[in-house]
C-alpha cells in the first residue's frame, strides 16, 4: 500500500517533537551542542530520555539519521527503566522524532506506524474528542530543548515552563527549567540596563525544590553577585562544591563567580579541573581564555617579565581559537581573541579576526554593535587612530536597534570627540561628527547647535547644511 506523502506530512506537522519546535541549525554550533548533550548524559543520568531525544535531532541535523535512530532506541530503554507504568505517555516525543526521521529517510511505512502510535495514544490519554493533548511534561521538554538552542529561544523557553507549571506548580523539574530560562532572559535584560528581582525569587524557589541541583545554586549565586550580594552568593558556591565537586557545568559557573570576584587564579584552577573531566567544552575554553586575558592585562600594567606574559598570550589564543573552531556562532569570542592578539602586539592577526567576523552574514545586530565597539577600541588604544575609532563607533551607532553595544559605542565616541573639541584640537569635522552622533541618538537640539558651529568654521560644507535643514524640518 502506498502512503500518500502529503497526508503523511500533514500528520507529521501535528506532532509535538523536536522537528516541529522550530529549532534552527543556524543558531547553534552543532559540534559544541552535541558535546554539551553527551556531557550531560555522562554527568546527569536522570534526564537521559530528554537528552537522547534532542541528541537524535542534532544527529539528524548533521545528516546522520542512523545515529539518530540509535539515540531514540536509547531513549526508549530509558523510558522502560524509569517509567515502566506510563510508557505511552512518556514516549510521545520519542515516537514523534522516530516518525520524522523515518520520513526524512523516505521510509514512509515506518513513519506512518509511529504517527499512528502517537495519535492512538493521544486519543486514549485525552479527554477531548479529537485527541489533541497538552501534557505538561511535553511543554517542559520543549522548554529544555529551546534552552539548548541559545538566546533567540530563551523567551519561548520561559513560556513553555510557565505553561507546564499551570498544571503542576510544585513540580521540581518545571520550576528548575523556569528559573534557568528566566535567569537567561534576565541576564540579557541586565546587559541592556534592565533585570529584575523576580528572577531571584524563581531561583530561590527552584533551589528549595531541587536542593541537590547545583546548576540552580550556581545561577542563584551569580544573580546575587550581580545584585551586589556576593558574600551571600558565595555560600551557595561553597555548598555546590561539596555536593558536586566533579560536575563540569557547576564548576564552570563557580569559576565564573570567582573570576568576577577578582580571584582569577582560583577560577583558573577550577576550570582546569573541569577541563580534565570534559576536554571539549566550549564554555570552559572561553572562560579560561578570559581568565588568562585578565592576567595578561594585569601583568602588563605592572610591567612584569615578558616571557611569562608571552606564555599566557599563547594559552589565551589557544583556548579562544578552540572556541570559535568548535562553535563558529560564539560571536563574543571573536572580539576576545582579537583583544588578546592586540595585547600581544599581533596587530595584523587582530585586524584579520575583526574583518572575518564583521563580514559574516549571520552576525546578529546586538553582536555586531559589540564588535564595532571593540573594533573602535582596538583602533583607538592599540592602533592609535582616533579617526578610525570614531568611524567604527559610529558604524555601531548607525544600527538602529538599541542594544548594550550601541550605548557603549555612543558613550565612547562622544567622550572622544568632546575631549578633542574641549582641548582646542577639534576642527569643523569633529564638531560636525558630534552633531551626527547627537542626531543618531535623537538629540535634535544638541545636533542643531553642533551643525551651526561646524558651518561657522566651514561655511561651504554641503553635508552640514543639508543635515541642518533636515533637522530644522523635523523639529
Amino acid at each position: 500500500s502506498t502512503i500518500s506523502k502529503d497526508s503523511l506530512k500533514t500528520s507529521l506537522l501535528q506532532l509535538e517533537c523536536h522537528f516541529t519546535w522550530t529549532l534552527l541549525k543556524k543558531d547553534v554550533g552543532l559540534e559544541a551542542l552535541e558535546e554539551t548533550i553527551l556531557d550531560h548524559i555522562k554527568f546527569v543520568a536522570e534526564y537521559n530520555i530528554r537528552d537522547y531525544n534532542i541528541l537524535s535531532y542534532v544527529c539528524h541535523l548533521k545528516n546522520s539519521n542512523e545515529e539518530a535512530l540509535r539515540n531514540l532506541r536509547k531513549a526508549e530503554e530509558a523510558i522502560q527503566k524509569h517509567h515502566p507504568g506510563e510508557i505511552a505517555r512518556r514516549s510521545l516525543v520519542t515516537w514523534g522524532n522516530y516518525a520524522w526521521i523515518y520520513y526524512h529517510m523516505q521510509r514512509y511505512e515506518e513513519a506512518q506506524t509511529y504517527v499512528s502510535k502517537v495519535e492512538n495514544s493521544c486519543k486514549k490519554l485525552s479527554s477531548t474528542a479529537h485527541g489533541k493533548i497538552q501534557l505538561p511534561e511535553i511543554c517542559a521538554e520543549q522548554g529544555w530543548a529551546l534552552l539548548r538552542f541559545g538566546r533567540n529561544y530563551f523567551e519561548r523557553a520561559m513560556n513553555c515552563f510557565e505553561n507546564a507549571l499551570k498544571s503542576e506548580p510544585d513540580n521540581p523539574d518545571f520550576n528548575a527549567g523556569y528559573a534557568i530560562a528566566m535567569y537567561r532572559v534576565d541576564y540579557g535584560a541586565e546587559q541592556n540596563g534592565g533585570g529584575s528581582m523576580l528572577c531571584l525569587e524563581a531561583l530561590k524557589r527552584a533551589a528549595e525544590l531541587n536542593p541537590k541541583d547545583t546548576t540552580i545554586l550556581a545561577l542563584l549565586a551569580l544573580k546575587l553577585q550581580r545584585s551586589k550580594r556576593g558574600n551571600e552568593g558565595e555560600r551557595y558556591i561553597i555548598e555546590g562544591l561539596k555536593i558536586t565537586p566533579d560536575f563540569p557545568v557547576f564548576l564552570r559557573y563557580a569559576a565564573n563567580f570567582y573570576r568576577k570576584k577578582g580571584e582569577v587564579s582560583k577560577a583558573v584552577n577550577i576550570l582546569k579541573k573541569a577541563l580534565a573531566l570534559t576536554s571539549n567544552s566550549v564554555f570552559l575554553h572561553h572562560q579560561l581564555g578570559l581568565c588568562y586575558t585578565f592576567k595578561i592585562s594585569q601583568m602588563e600594567k605592572k610591567g612584569y617579565a615578558t616571557q611569562e606574559v608571552e606564555n599566557l598570550i599563547q594559552l589565551a589564543i589557544f583556548h579562544l581559537k578552540t572556541v570559535i573552531d568548535k562553535k563558529p556562532v560564539f560571536f563574543a569570542a571573536y572580539s576576545d581573541l582579537a583583544n588578546v592578539y592586540a595585547l600581544g602586539k599581533k596587530y595584523e592577526e587582530a585586524e584579520e579576526i575583526f574583518q572575518e567576523v564583521l563580514q559574516r552574514d549571520d552576525l546578529p545586530c546586538c553582536d555586531k554593535q559589540e564588535i564595532y565597539f571593540n573594533y573602535g577600541n582596538f583602533q583607538h588604544f592599540h592602533m592609535k587612530s582616533e579617526s578610525k575609532a570614531i568611524k567604527y563607533y559610529i558604524e555601531g551607532l548607525k544600527m538602529e536597534k538599541d542594544y548594550y553595544g550601541r550605548k557603549r559605542c555612543s558613550e565612547a565616541v562622544e567622550k572622544l570627540l568632546k575631549r578633542k573639541i574641549q582641548s582646542g584640537l577639534g576642527d569643523a569635522t569633529d564638531i560636525g561628527t558630534l552633531g551626527l552622533v547627537h542626531k543618531l541618538n535623537g538629540k535634535k537640539q544638541e545636533a542643531t547647535e553642533c551643525y551651526k558651529k561646524a558651518i561657522a568654521l566651514d561655511p561651504n560644507n554641503e553635508e552640514y547644511q543639508n543635515a541642518l535643514v533636515e533637522l530644522q524640518l523635523s523639529i
